[in-house]
């Protein structure tokens, strides 16, 4: 789903600028790197920011109904870990990717 969002953003982004771009860039959202950065810092990386705490309050509140099922590690994963890795744990302009190793966002990797 934020992979959606960072794409519509970036689309809103790129039709708001005057100039043009003749060919897309590979990899990018906008068309250039610069504006993937740009949109990255200034709309999706709060956007995420915002998502990350609301997604730790859903899950304290879903804690009375994870634990006993022994799904509280997903159901933190999912929650809080997602938008976690998402806002902090990726490089600017890049919606795709996270960490180090460039592993997809979100994919759970064994230590």
């Amino acid at each position: 789903m934020r992979r959606k969002l960072a794409a519509a953003l970036g689309a809103v982004v790129l039709l708001t600028t005057s100039a043009g771009v003749s060919a897309q860039q590979a990899g990018t959202v906008t068309g250039d790197r610069a504006g993937d950065m740009t949109a990255d810092l200034l709309i999706v990386r709060p956007l995420g920011l915002v998502g990350t705490v609301i997604g730790a309050a859903v899950f304290v509140v879903a804690l009375p109904f994870t634990l006993p099922t022994g799904s509280a590690g997903d159901a933190a994963h999912e929650l809080v870990g997602k938008p976690f890795e998402y806002t902090f744990n990726r490089p600017l302009g890049d919606f795709q990717h996270c960490g180090a190793d460039r592993h997809p966002c979100g994919d759970r990797r064994d230590p």
